[in-house]
């Protein structure tokens, strides 16, 4: 029965149509919902530090009600924005009602659609890898699927990755760097896989190029649809939905470094590359996200079976909460940097000195 709470995930999109459906200031509901009452709610709720044991470890893995969740996100997030974009074509919004339904959609394909992707990403069945990149159109970031697998995942806690912020990086110098580098990352690996394979850049397989062809194809579909009003709008959904992720991606691994040996080779990639958060709503709404660092450690591992581990560094306060004061630097760095690791703080003064 407690695996249902789960079900709390779904409350964003519920959320979203309620707001859109009431119009007005209801457009902001998710916004202030999300990053306004959830964080607010963590401060109350405990940090549940509790890891499964071998039977209950075998029991989750074994029931499908886990994956079923997951793959109903891919009809909520396309029902959800078709009604968005349905709603803000057929009616005469103002202007601060198109920025709540922006946003409302951003969080959404943002919340339930790329955090969800990058789950089923790691799938070993090939369809569920397929529901994620789906998952990851509304945000126009198809790429995040090679670049996150072949790149970030190898790369995670050194210079070389774009997606791990550096020690006092403020959030807006990282999204910067982080959406150009892995956007060209996912080209140049992509580049290498093709070479390798002896295909052609408009091979069937070459994912990028058809990535490019389903995400320009995706917006003129919602411009004749509906009207290229409404095809901007979809695009502007897509910048909140990918930039939710780059905070994520920002507090992820904030400050963290892998050592590299003489050889020029890093360190493998234990579980203090990651940063960690047990705060239970937050836990819930991303599908265990939080438990980051056992996620780098074995990659395909399923979120409902995700651990603790009392060596990761912990964040003081859950992954919604971290994500508001990470728009502030001042905050941030007052907060966070006092609890990056000394030695890791070390290897990137060395560094750069």
């Amino acid at each position: 029965m407690k695996d249902l709470k789960y079900l709390t995930a779904y409350l964003v999109p519920l959320i979203c149509v309620l707001g859109i459906y009431k119009g007005g200031l209801w457009m902001y509901l998710t916004p202030l919902v999300v990053f306004g009452l959830v964080p607010l709610l963590e401060l109350w709720m405990p940090s549940l530090k509790n890891n499964l044991d071998e039977d209950e470890r075998e029991s989750k893995l074994k029931n499908k009600f886990f994956d079923v969740l997951l793959w109903l996100n891919v009809p909520i997030v396309f029902g959800v924005l078709i009604y968005g974009f349905y709603a803000y074509s057929s009616s005469g919004f103002e202007t601060y009602e198109v920025i709540g339904l922006v946003f409302s959609l951003g969080i959404v394909a943002g919340s339930n659609g790329i955090n969800v992707a990058h789950e089923l990403g790691h799938r070993q069945e090939t369809w569920e890898r397929f529901l994620g990149k789906i998952l990851l159109l509304p945000s126009m970031y198809m790429h995040f699927y090679i670049e996150h697998n072949y790149g970030h995942h190898l790369k995670a806690a050194t210079p070389e990755d774009p997606a791990s912020a550096r020690y006092n990086e403020n959030l807006y110098a990282f999204w910067v760097r982080s959406v150009s580098s892995q956007y060209t990352s996912a080209w140049s690996i992509q580049h290498r896989l093709n070479k390798a394979a002896g295909r052609s850049f408009f091979a069937i397989k070459s994912d990028m190029f058809w990535y490019t062809v389903i995400q320009i194809s995706y917006l003129l579909a919602i411009g004749l649809t509906f009207s290229w009003a409404t095809a901007a709008i979809a695009l502007a959904v897509s910048i909140v939905g990918f930039s939710l992720l780059e905070i994520i991606n920002y507090l992820e691994h904030y400050g963290l470094r892998r050592a590299q040996k003489k050889s020029g080779r890093y360190e493998v990639v234990r579980e203090v590359h990651s940063w960690n958060s047990n705060h239970a709503l937050g836990r819930i709404l991303l599908y265990e996200l939080t438990r980051h660092s056992d996620h780098h450690f074995r990659a395909n591992k399923k979120y409902q079976v995700l651990d603790y581990h009392d060596v990761s560094p912990q964040l003081p306060y859950g992954y919604p909460t971290m994500m508001v004061i990470a728009l502030f630097p001042p905050l941030w760095f007052s907060i966070v940097n006092k609890h990056v690791p000394r030695e890791m703080v070390e290897l990137q003064t060395a560094t750069i000195s």
